[in-house]
């Protein structure tokens, strides 16, 4: 395998595990959906998420080239880990 071939094949696993994560931030919409029915769950884990893919996101905008996969699949993390924190709490 040429080098060319496997930093192709590199970057094709970085968007695909890209996608992935941002499937499993999706299913934070669930439980934002149970938390405004007023089945609130605990606010840990979607905390603990918050503040991971904070670091993930500073880590790829700050490396010298841009790491986009791990900046826009982490970006959802956030945003929806914060909205499912704010639903726990307020409903």
């Amino acid at each position: 395998m040429t080098q060319e071939t496997n930093a192709i094949i590199v970057k094709r696993i970085g968007w695909i595990a890209s996608i992935m994560a941002i499937l499993m931030y999706v299913s934070y919409i669930d439980q934002i959906m149970r938390n405004v029915a007023g089945h609130s769950g605990s606010v840990i884990l979607p905390i603990m998420t918050v503040i991971n893919c904070s670091f993930w996101v500073l880590y790829g905008w700050l490396k010298p080239s841009k790491d986009w996969p791990i900046i826009c699949c982490n970006l959802p993390g956030i945003v929806l880990g914060i909205i499912t924190v704010i639903t726990a709490l307020l409903y």
